[in-house]
């Protein structure tokens, strides 16, 4: 068997674009020839990951880190929950975690273009990117981060699923609590700013709008109707302001996270939360439809 020198390795590298190991692969198979070994790399690899870029990505991993005074949050998706769980899938997204706190990047093909060497794949963040699609044969692609810089942050991760990272002044273990209460909300009516004045105008008017179309059926005065509106509203900013929200670990049933945080001399400046997936349409597979086309196949052989 021919020997598999490193710049037979690099030169099929060059001509593909493909993983170094996958090119080591290929020409072990074509025993040293490099039109063969590309043969091989464009039907196997190239194929492979070629169909995978094309398939939704709505599952996941959300990551944080915090470096120094430097934190940031990522989500990078994936097809299924079961390659969520993959220890390189999550190495490689803890690792860009860590890349965006210490460099900043300004979007997502910049923090591709960084530096990052895994599973033998490099040496940029998307050459193990498209590595790690090859070799686990599933798409991935990062979505999203947010970073803060020269701040004190306190983070929260719920499994792999949910982020969130809280800045703040005052108790780290205040603001960690803060940190599981934004966490939580995702179950229940969702935090979705420090107080009444962060909650967008959108979504205000969207709440308004359904509290006009409920309260115009009771058949009252409009002035009635016009009060109803607005404590609906109000109501539902309370709801949704994280000062305004019960402390979940509040002893009385009652204490706001905005009494907690007083007593703790701590302030919430700013937040970021991720959902792995949120947003992004998945797919609806119809099982029953897919054993029936099974059955039919098996019936037409």
């Amino acid at each position: 068997m021919a020997a598999i020198t490193a710049s037979m390795v690099a030169e099929l590298r060059a001509r593909t674009d493909a993983p170094m190991m996958e090119c080591k692969k290929a020409l072990t198979e074509a025993e040293g020839d490099l039109t063969r070994a590309e043969e091989i790399l464009r039907v196997k690899l190239g194929n492979k990951a070629g169909k995978a870029a094309s398939r939704i990505t709505a599952e996941g991993m959300v990551a944080s880190a915090v470096v120094g005074g430097n934190g940031a949050l990522i989500e990078v998706n994936c097809e299924t929950d079961f390659v969520s769980k993959n220890d390189a899938f999550k190495a490689f997204v803890g690792a860009l975690a860590g890349l965006v706190a210490e460099h900043n990047p300004a979007d997502v093909a910049a923090l591709s273009a960084l530096p990052l060497s895994q599973e033998g794949f490099g040496p940029t963040v998307e050459d193990v990117r498209k590595g790690l699609v090859g070799k686990i044969g599933e798409n991935m692609s990062i979505r999203r981060f947010h970073r803060y810089a020269n701040t004190t942050l306190a983070q929260y991760l719920h499994g792999t699923g949910i982020g969130v990272l809280v800045e703040y002044a005052g108790d780290d273990v205040a603001a960690k609590d803060v940190a599981m209460q934004i966490a939580a909300s995702t179950k229940g009516t969702r935090v979705q700013a420090i107080d009444a004045s962060g909650v967008s105008a959108e979504l205000i008017a969207k709440e308004r709008s359904l509290a006009e179309q409920k309260a115009a059926e009771s058949g009252k005065p409009a002035d009635i109707v016009a009060k109803m509106v607005e404590g609906s509203v109000q109501k539902f900013l309370k709801e949704v302001s994280l000062l305004d929200q019960v402390f979940v670990k509040a002893a009385d049933g009652k204490q706001t996270v905005g009494q907690m945080l007083k007593q703790k001399a701590t302030t919430v400046k700013h937040f970021t939360l991720y959902v792995v997936g949120e947003g992004i349409e998945k797919k609806q597979d119809d099982f029953a439809a897919e054993v029936a086309a099974q059955v039919a196949a098996a019936k037409g052989q």
